[in-house]
């Protein structure tokens, strides 16, 4: 099939004046996608699977009480949608959705009231600083009832190589031990605390995620014990210095010696 090329003089014939694009907004063609569900490691499983299948933000996680999570994420209006859908259906695995919801271009004013802004995001995570428990695996284990969680704890840190990252705690009873190291010690260490949890009290849900990405990493509780911020220099105050008094040193007497004077009288010497 033949190209046909077609010439223009641009000399002779001046191109139409077009106006320049407008920069298209970004919030225009944003959304805001909520999947809430009634554990803690439910949501950050379904957190996970949200940011894995689609091209979202995650914004955070907002507790109201009574063991009910809320994983937040914003993003293009489609990938918003898939990620409500494909979290929703990791949440039903569970049995613990209680509803999902896509708002497409979200006013500004929804913004500055609840906690969905991206800036929380970002000002969290400046304050936050770097954990050293970062890039590893992460075990979740939920009970119902404080002594069941640190019962649970203590027998995953006396089975495998872990640390215990921090705990949440979501209203109902509900406490979750928050676990990191490699994928292997973290399963090892999971199934040594389901049974010390049961033993206790009452096992309620587990969760174990071998990779997590930046935005969960970033949102997930972490003790003050491990991150590593830079230490402040101490604050110098002026310190008042009071001036001695000066001492009063006594002088050595000094012993008197008479010298001879002479005096020139009349051409005469005299002493």
């Amino acid at each position: 099939m033949a190209r046909l090329d077609i010439h223009h003089d641009r000399s002779a014939t001046p191109a139409p004046y077009q106006p320049p694009m407008k920069k298209r907004s970004q919030t225009r063609d944003s959304a805001l996608g909520l999947v809430s569900t009634k554990s803690f490691p439910a949501i950050v499983g379904t957190a996970d699977m949200m940011l894995k299948s689609a091209e979202v933000t995650l914004v955070g996680y907002e507790k109201i009480g009574g063991g009910h999570c809320t994983a937040i994420v914003r993003g293009p209006i489609a990938d918003v949608r898939l990620a409500v859908e494909e979290g929703a259906k990791t949440a039903e695995q569970f049995g613990q959705l209680v509803s999902k919801l896509v708002i497409p271009r979200p006013m500004p004013n929804l913004e500055v009231i609840f906690p969905i802004g991206t800036r929380l995001a970002e000002v969290a995570q400046q304050q936050r600083g770097y954990s050293r428990l970062s890039n590893r695996a992460i075990g979740l284990l939920e009970t119902r009832g404080f002594p069941a969680m640190v019962g649970g704890a203590d027998a995953m840190l006396k089975s495998a190589d872990v640390q215990l990252a921090s705990y949440e705690t979501i209203g109902d009873g509900l406490c979750t031990a928050i676990i990191r190291g490699s994928i292997a010690n973290v399963a090892v260490a999971i199934e040594a605390g389901m049974h010390e949890a049961e033993r206790i009290g009452e096992l309620h849900a587990v969760m174990v995620i071998p990779r997590l990405l930046e935005d969960l990493e970033h949102a997930l509780p972490v003790a003050s014990y491990w991150l590593d911020q830079p230490e402040r220099l101490p604050m110098l105050m002026p310190t008042p210095v009071k001036e001695k008094q000066r001492e009063l040193v006594a002088l050595p007497e000094l012993q008197k010696v008479e010298f001879p004077i002479r005096k020139k009288i009349e051409g005469k010497e005299e002493v």
